[in-house]
């Protein structure tokens, strides 16, 4: 396996930190409140980043989330690129890709997906609608389409003005909705795999968004620590803020290393389900842990809610729901990994979830 970005991923990874880091500020994104902040989200557009998904690959898109994650900035980035661009390159067909990319690429559309769906209350009707609730969706409210999993996990894509989407809060300011369908219109995307490969993608990106959100944590950590004196020395030279640190360090690496490796393998068009599950453990597990740690080695500061550390533990929480607890994680990739040697070697398993590398018709 190789991990070095091609000189393309590089660039995308630079234009997204440049832009992040130039308007991605705490001040702007206390003004922004819990809504998206939509000059972000034309910038990133207008530069190509979402469009240049389609040449950079999934270890591209995991780059440049990573830098989103470092700046928490509020934008649909994740949502429209996962089940969106590249959802619609390796499963839609000819039509759906000529209508919808388009406006994919320059953000005048916005697709956000309705998973997980463990246990999905979606029905699909014999008419080609759809019926059911779906708790929550993230960027619901910034969305013009949402790619939703039915029961039998059949992917379909709706678009929000066929259906009901109520706000609502979550722990992160993600522009979460409601969404009520009542024979709602859809069209299919894919057949019986994409739903297995979208899934195993969406875990795989909203894991780099978390190693980024764990990297901006420890980078305020340090920095404070640094800097903060106590008894006339840096609270870095306590052996206990040195260990803690260095934990979370560890931990950060972990989740970057993981998901890397399944962005790889899809990319490559090789195996990637149980290396995407090993990525959300680690993105759920141990980012619950880094983000707690780097509000703790604020001291005092931590505390506060309008510091601005305390977005990257709001959306290292947030993450950690998404992605699900550990143990729920470590439970499937176990059922994975069981059903993988009790079948034979096939590329149609559970596990072999890849992307198709011609387009379909």
């Amino acid at each position: 396996m190789d991990f070095t970005p091609t000189e393309e991923q590089s660039a995308v990874q630079e234009l997204a930190a440049r832009i992040f880091g130039d308007l991605s500020t705490h001040e702007r994104l206390a003004a922004a409140g819990t809504g998206t902040d939509a000059e972000l989200w034309k910038a990133l557009c207008g530069a190509g980043l979402v469009a240049a998904v389609e040449e950079v690959g999934l270890l591209g898109l995991v780059l440049a989330l990573e830098e989103q994650g470092r700046t928490t900035a509020q934008v649909p980035f994740a949502a429209s690129c996962v089940y969106g661009v590249l959802a619609l390159t390796a499963h839609g067909t000819a039509r759906q890709r000529d209508r919808l990319l388009p406006a994919l690429r320059d953000g005048s559309a916005v697709v956000t997906g309705a998973f997980p769906a463990r246990g999905s209350a979606v029905r699909a009707l014999d008419e080609g609608e759809l019926s059911g609730v779906v708790p929550v969706v993230p960027w619901l409210r910034d969305a013009t389409h949402v790619l939703v999993p039915d029961a039998e996990h059949a992917l379909w894509l709706v678009r929000v003005a066929d259906a009901r989407a109520e706000p609502l809060e979550t722990t992160a300011p993600w522009s979460a909705g409601r969404l009520t369908l009542h024979r709602a219109p859809a069209e299919r995307v894919g057949g019986m795999e994409a739903y297995e490969d979208v899934l195993a993608t969406a875990r795989t990106a909203f894991g780099g968004l978390q190693a980024g959100v764990c990297a901006g944590s420890l980078a305020r950590a340090v920095h404070h620590t640094t800097t903060r004196e106590q008894f006339g020395r840096p609270l870095s030279t306590n052996q206990g803020v040195l260990l803690r640190a260095a934990d979370a360090y560890m931990d950060t690496e972990a989740i970057r290393v993981t998901t890397y490796e399944a962005a790889w393998r899809r990319d490559e068009g090789l195996r990637y389900g149980t290396h995407a599950l090993t990525a959300a453990w680690w993105a759920s597990e141990a980012g619950a842990r880094v983000v707690h740690a780097g509000q703790h080695l604020h001291g005092g500061l931590g505390a506060d809610v309008e510091h601005p550390v305390h977005r990257h533990f709001l959306w290292g929480r947030q993450l950690d729901a998404y992605l699900g607890c550990g143990a729920e994680v470590l439970a499937e990739l176990g059922e994975l990994i069981v059903a993988e040697r009790a079948s034979s070697a096939s590329s149609d398993r559970v596990d072999g979830v890849g992307v198709s590398r011609g387009a379909r018709a």
